[in-house]
């Protein structure tokens, strides 16, 4: 950064031209944007009367457009006359250079030349993808300091974990006192399910079937496709349990997991699996055979691959195990339509890139929790400056994701506000997050996505059911 120089520094100025950016990038993938487009066929002007909404929209679109390229211009300035990295530079400059090609694009569009008009989403994606980046090399460069990683994960842990697992069963008796056998029995079964990441995923392939099939949506596909999927999360989270029980009793966090605990014999929680597997398939038949395929394909993705071989042996595993998280997607579209469609994928897309930008928050809370676990998540191996330019990046390629959707689903304002709107609070949790580098800092940026991406699905699905 320039040193004894007043006013904006390049990391502000770098933040505020990545969500200016976003803003006129969302804007430009609305449907009621290239409608108001058609009312103002030429440029930089416009023929049509003010009087007409649809003009002002376009014209107030380029004026944006105008003052979000200066932004640009001085940006890049500020960057390339402070003392910032050259990889920061060359980001900048490539956004200074994409710039005008973007306004050449837009100028050649309204006048109604025959270009593919996905041309202007791609380069104003281009444009705020190179921001992004220079974003986080020059948030990496501020705030990130020399570390000395766990190193693969074999530690061990450092407090006894017999220890750790008597005293979290004393405080979960304590809390099962006032309940009664069964309903403390009933509790660990349902447990055992991860109930938090239901509502998420049922989310997801609500949205999916929204978008699949408008107000049409069937109340019967509705119940069938999203009780096979609670089911689906609770066989996956229940095999999880099993699997995982001896690193769970290592980590502070999961030491009073039913299965640790013993509160549900290993032998029951695999039947207890099981049932819940053949339940979810006997419901997903009912809709369709591809839905029913896919629901297992999930649970034996989350189970085998995830569980099994990606978590504990591979740092990717967060990125790769994104695909269990996206299948709900295809879920949704498949039991709509009997097969997957594009929109279905670019849904699915969207989850899988939200995934590592939002679960890394969680691993630099719990890193020296995992590191006890034997996991060999990112900020253990690799370390948590790392980290954190990582879940920017995967951030910025979230939002890129949601932009495509809306303009593929061609989704109204609600989610174009939603996630311009979240999607700021996202990026300022992140931003906060390098600086202050704290386990509340981390959770912060951890609830903002969970915010995020649980809203622009509502928005999704109110939107896909109003067209």
């Amino acid at each position: 950064m320039l040193r004894g120089r007043s006013g904006p520094t390049p990391t502000t100025l770098l933040g505020t031209s990545v969500l200016g950016v976003y803003l006129l990038v969302v804007v430009g993938a609305t449907a009621s944007l290239t409608e108001a487009a058609e009312a103002c066929s030429n440029w930089p002007g416009c023929a049509g009367s003010l009087d007409d909404p649809a003009v002002l929209v376009a014209l107030g679109h380029r004026i944006t457009a105008a003052v979000l390229g200066l932004l640009v211009l001085v940006t890049s300035f500020i960057v390339f006359v402070s003392d910032t990295s050259t990889r920061v530079k060359g980001a900048t400059a490539g956004a200074l250079v994409l710039y005008p090609s973007q306004v050449v694009v837009g100028a050649v569009l309204s006048t109604g030349t025959n270009l593919p008009t996905g041309l202007h989403l791609l380069v104003g994606l281009a444009i705020f993808g190179t921001l992004v980046l220079a974003l986080a090399w020059q948030l990496e460069d501020v705030t990130g300091k020399t570390e000395q990683p766990i190193g693969p994960a074999t530690a061990r842990p450092t407090t006894d974990s017999h220890t750790e697992s008597v005293e979290s069963s004393s405080e979960h008796s304590a809390f099962a006192s006032h309940r009664t056998g069964i309903q403390t029995r009933l509790y660990a079964y349902f447990r055992l399910m991860k109930p938090r990441l239901m509502w998420l995923l049922s989310l997801v392939a609500a949205a999916a079937m929204a978008l699949a099939a408008g107000s049409g949506l069937a109340v019967r596909t509705i119940v069938l496709t999203l009780g096979g999927g609670v089911l689906a999360i609770g066989a996956s989270g229940t095999f999880n349990h099993v699997l995982e029980r001896d690193r769970d009793r290592r980590m502070s966090r999961t030491n009073d997991r039913p299965t640790v605990t013993q509160r549900v014999p290993v032998r029951n929680a695999v039947i207890f699996g099981a049932l819940l597997t053949a339940a979810s398939v006997v419901l997903f038949l009912q809709v369709n055979l591809l839905t029913a395929a896919l629901g297992l394909v999930a649970i034996l993705f989350y189970t085998v691959v995830y569980t099994l071989v990606l978590k504990p042996n591979t740092v990717q595993n967060t990125v790769l195990g994104g695909a269990a998280g996206s299948l709900p997607a295809l879920i949704g579209w498949a039991a709509v339509t009997g097969r997957i469609g594009v929109t279905g994928v670019v849904l699915a897309g969207l989850i899988f890139v939200w995934t590592p930008a939002h679960f890394y928050n969680l691993a630099l809370a719990y890193k020296k929790d995992y590191a006890r676990g034997g996991f060999p998540m990112m900020p253990v191996v690799r370390g948590e400056t790392t980290t954190r330019k990582h879940i920017l990046l995967w951030l910025g390629a979230t939002l890129a994701a949601t932009t495509t959707l809306i303009r593929l689903s061609q989704l109204g304002w609600l989610t174009a506000l939603t996630t311009t709107t979240l999607g700021a609070v996202f990026l300022w949790a992140a931003v906060r997050l390098h600086r202050e580098q704290t386990e509340t800092a981390a959770f912060r940026a951890f609830h903002a996505s969970n915010a995020y991406l649980g809203l622009v699905l509502v928005a999704v699905v109110v939107d896909a059911l109003a067209l």
